[in-house]
């Protein structure tokens, strides 16, 4: 039985630990969005650039 209870909190340890690892990631990761948001300032600028010249 202590055999048992043993494995159940190896089996929760692992799944807490690639829980982990997947959220850390995620996090660590730029959001899409936001790279969207920068390159569409930048065309923005040089389409006003291009129009004061």
């Amino acid at each position: 039985m202590i055999y048992q209870f043993f494995i159940m909190i190896v089996l929760v340890g692992i799944f807490y630990a690639v829980y982990y690892v997947v959220r850390a990631r995620a996090a660590k990761q730029p959001s899409k969005s936001g790279n969207m948001e920068q390159k569409l300032d930048r065309i923005i600028e040089l389409l006003e650039k291009d129009k004061k010249e």
